[in-house]
């Protein structure tokens, strides 16, 4: 890992995902560009470009002052830190932004369904889920400590999620945390035998490991109602600090996650959630 992206509106909530980006930048020796939208509606300026330009230097200041606070804080000593403002009103484009400045993980805060305060509202948080082709890392509350050492993986061992399975199979271990994949089975939902599970798993393992015996020992079945009621329940059984969930982006979630699942999984879930992309 060596740079990390972390979208402020400088609120107290978007300090958590500070904090905790920046113990992950000490752990990797790893940068972090600091991105803050200034999310102005076009409406808000007049007609008159002197008066444009001139509200535009007055935000602009009044952004690089809130930088420069942030960057006196006491975690972020010995860590390089770059800043990044635009214009952006659409979420989708902290996509952009992540690509052109070849980050590995984007760090972000949300409280559930007002996410990130006053500009970072609503579905900011969803949107970034989906449109992001990077792993997403979303904080829910200060985390001093972060140091992981359970990580909940839930995943429908589709082939058509290989890929997001590599990918996350390689963040969490970036993350050194142990790798407990949960597969949640639904009454209602495509419903499998436990064999017929378990068949599914092995073929996809083979493919996954090239054959190879797969260094995953922690595979749970579970039956639920419901996919986030199960996810949580394991979760809190064995302690995990973070949970990983895995998504279609801008093409809608997998088919494991119908509907709007995954982004719920990371609007109600009070641990760290961690979504890749398939």
């Amino acid at each position: 890992m060596k740079k990390i992206l972390v979208p402020t509106n400088f609120s107290e909530d978007s300090e958590y995902a500070l904090e905790v980006a920046s113990i992950l930048a000490k752990q990797h020796k790893a940068e972090i560009v600091l991105f803050h939208m200034l999310g102005l509606s076009d409406m808000f300026f007049s007609n008159d470009e002197t008066k444009l330009a001139a509200e535009a230097k007055y935000y602009l200041k009044q952004a690089k002052e809130r930088f420069n606070i942030l960057l006196e804080k006491s975690y972020l000593r010995g860590i390089k830190v770059s800043q990044i403002v635009q214009n952006y009103k659409i979420f989708k484009e902290i996509n952009s932004v992540a690509l052109e400045q070849q980050v590995d993980l984007i760090v972000m805060s949300s409280h559930g369904k007002n996410s990130l305060g006053d500009i970072f509202v609503g579905t900011g948080t969803e949107q970034v889920i989906r449109s992001s082709e990077l792993p997403v890392l979303v904080i829910k509350k200060p985390n001093s400590f972060f140091k992981p050492k359970e990580i909940v993986f839930a995943f429908d061992f589709q082939i058509e999620s290989l890929e997001a399975y590599r990918k996350a199979i390689q963040m969490i271990q970036v993350l050194g945390a142990n790798i407990n994949l949960v597969h949640i089975n639904l009454p209602f939902s495509n419903f499998k035998s436990t064999l017929e599970i378990e068949e599914q798993v092995k073929l996809f393992m083979r493919v996954a490991h090239h054959g190879e015996n797969t260094p995953i020992q922690n595979i749970t079945y579970l039956n639920g109602y419901t996919i986030e009621q199960g996810l949580f329940n394991y979760a809190s059984e064995i302690s995990a600090d973070v949970i990983a969930v895995t998504t279609h982006g801008r093409r809608g979630l997998s088919h494991y996650f119908k509907g709007s699942i995954g982004e719920d999984i990371a609007n109600e879930a009070t641990l760290p959630v961690l979504t890749i992309k398939i």
